[in-house]
C-alpha cells in the first residue's frame, strides 16, 4: 500500500473538490524539471552571449573579435537543435528562445557590425539598408516557426530551407568585411549597401536553399576516420587563415544556391509522376460522329445541373 504524503490529506480536508483540482494542477507546474531539457538552452543562452559581445566588440572597434563572435555563436546555433534531439531535450521554451537569438545574433549583431564598418557612410541611408536586414531576419524566423508546424508538407521538403536561413545570411552579408581583412582594398560603400540589400532579399524569398539537416546522421565504419581528420583540418584552417576560408567558403554558399533550386525542383517533378501515376486521367469513350449522345430522362424532382 501506498501512504500519501500527509498535504494530501489536508487539501483534502481543507478544499473543495475544485479546489483540490486547482492546487494538483499548480503541483504539476513546479515538478523538478530534467537536466537534459536545460543543456540545449544553456549552449542558446550561451550563443546569446557571443552575439551580444559582438555588438560590443564591434563599438568598441575590435572588429575581427566581433566577426568571431559571431562565427562563434552561428556554430552554438548549429548543434544545440542537434544536442536537444540527441538527448531528447526539446521543448518549446527551448524553440522560442533559440528564434529570439538568433534574431539577435544573425539579425541584430550582423547588420550593427556593416553599419558600423561601412554603411555609416550613407548617414540615414545605409542605417535603413542595416535594418532591412534586420528586419529582413526577424521575417525569416518567423516564417520558419510556422512552416514547422504545417503537416501537410511533403517529407522531402525537410532537405531545405525556404530562403537563405538566418546563421548562414549573417555569415554571408560580412564578406566585405573578411575581403578587406585579406588585405585587400576597401570596396565602395555603395557595392556593400546593395550586397546587404541582395542578401537580406534572399533570407525572406522563395528561393529552396539545401538545410543540410539529414547529412551526418549515420556515417559508414570506414569514413569515421576521414571525417574526424576533416573536421581538424577545417578547424586549423579556420583558426589559421580565418578570412580565407569564410571568404571562400561564402564564395562556394553563393554560388550551390542555384543547385538547391534545381534539385527542389527536381523532386517537385517527380511527385507530380507519382501523383499521375497513381491518378490516372479518365478518358471517356469518343462517340460516333453520326451517333447522337444519350439523353437523359427528365426528373422533374432532379434540378438543371450548374454550368
Amino acid at each position: 500500500m501506498v501512504r500519501r504524503p500527509a498535504v494530501h490529506y489536508i487539501a483534502a480536508m481543507i478544499f473543495s473538490p475544485r479546489d483540490r483540482e486547482r492546487f494538483e494542477a499548480r503541483r504539476q507546474r513546479f515538478r523538478a524539471i530534467p537536466v537534459r531539457v536545460l543543456v540545449p538552452n544553456l549552449i542558446t543562452l550561451l550563443a546569446l552571449c557571443a552575439g551580444l559581445t559582438a555588438i560590443r566588440l564591434a563599438f568598441e572597434q575590435k572588429l575581427e573579435w566581433a566577426l568571431a563572435a559571431i562565427v562563434f555563436a552561428a556554430f552554438l546555433d548549429g548543434i544545440d537543435g542537434r544536442v536537444a534531439r540527441l538527448i531528447k531535450g526539446q521543448s518549446k521554451f527551448g524553440a522560442e528562445l533559440d528564434s529570439l537569438a538568433d534574431f539577435v545574433n544573425f539579425g541584430c549583431a550582423p547588420a550593427l557590425i556593416l553599419y558600423l564598418w561601412g554603411l555609416h557612410e550613407y548617414g540615414h541611408v545605409g542605417w535603413i539598408a542595416a535594418m532591412v536586414f534586420a528586419i529582413c531576419g526577424a521575417l525569416r524566423l518567423a516564417r520558419f516557426n510556422v512552416m514547422i508546424d504545417d503537416p501537410n508538407r511533403p517529407a522531402w521538403t525537410g532537405n531545405f530551407f525556404t530562403g537563405v536561413p538566418a546563421p548562414a545570411g549573417a555569415i554571408v552579408v560580412m564578406l566585405p568585411i573578411y575581403v578587406n581583412l585579406l588585405g585587400i582594398p576597401k570596396v565602395a560603400a555603395t557595392v556593400t549597401l546593395l550586397y546587404t540589400l541582395a542578401i537580406a532579399f534572399l533570407m525572406v524569398s522563395r528561393l529552396p536553399v539545401f538545410s543540410g539537416k539529414r547529412v551526418g546522421k549515420r556515417i559508414p565504419p570506414e569514413m569515421v576516420l576521414p571525417a574526424f581528420v576533416l573536421a581538424v583540418l577545417f578547424f586549423a584552417l579556420l583558426i589559421a587563415y580565418p578570412w580565407w576560408v569564410l571568404s571562400i567558403g561564402t564564395a562556394c554558399y553563393l554560388a550551390c544556391l542555384p543547385l538547391g533550386w534545381f534539385s527542389y525542383r527536381e523532386y517537385e517533378r517527380k511527385d507530380a509522376v507519382a501523383a499521375a501515376a497513381h491518378h490516372p486521367p479518365h478518358h471517356p469513350t469518343a462517340a460516333a460522329p453520326d451517333a447522337l449522345p444519350p439523353q437523359p430522362a427528365e426528373d422533374p424532382e432532379r434540378p438543371a445541373r450548374l454550368n
